[in-house]
């Protein structure tokens, strides 16, 4: 999808905003290879795409991002927010690096690296590790 955005110039809150929505469809629909449940899908994807998770996730796989990839993430991560109550501020604002990086793909048309990130933040972090 061409959206002829020029991503520089949106704050990283819209970029994190579109991380969000594109994470969790990623997730909701991975899920899918694991159980039919609607009940267990709604349990796991709110605890994957949790801010607490999201920044695990992202600590996992830093180490095999690019530097403009981890400069992205530090722009979303800096942006001034205000944190939930479900989470500390540090999960909260790494939590939006990690979105921000992804709604940057996305409106980028970087699909594959999108999706690579997202099923190396998944396989790294365990998630399909447990028993369901």
């Amino acid at each position: 999808m061409e959206t002829g955005v020029d991503t520089r110039e949106l704050s990283p809150l819209v970029l994190a905003y579109i991380g969000d929505a594109y994470f969790h469809l990623y997730v909701r629909t991975r899920l899918l290879a694991v159980t039919h449940r609607i009940d267990k899908l709604h349990e796991l994807g709110a605890e994957i795409v949790s801010a607490a998770v999201q920044a695990e996730l992202y600590k996992k796989i830093e180490p095999r991002l690019t530097d403009e990839e981890r400069a992205i993430f530090r722009r979303g991560r800096n942006a001034k927010s205000h944190a939930p109550r479900v989470a500390t501020v540090a999960e909260y604002h790494a939590s939006t690096g990690f979105e921000a990086l992804l709604g940057e793909l996305f409106l980028t048309n970087k699909t594959a690296r999108l999706d690579e990130i997202c099923e190396m933040a998944l396989i790294e972090g365990g998630i399909f590790d447990r028993n369901f």
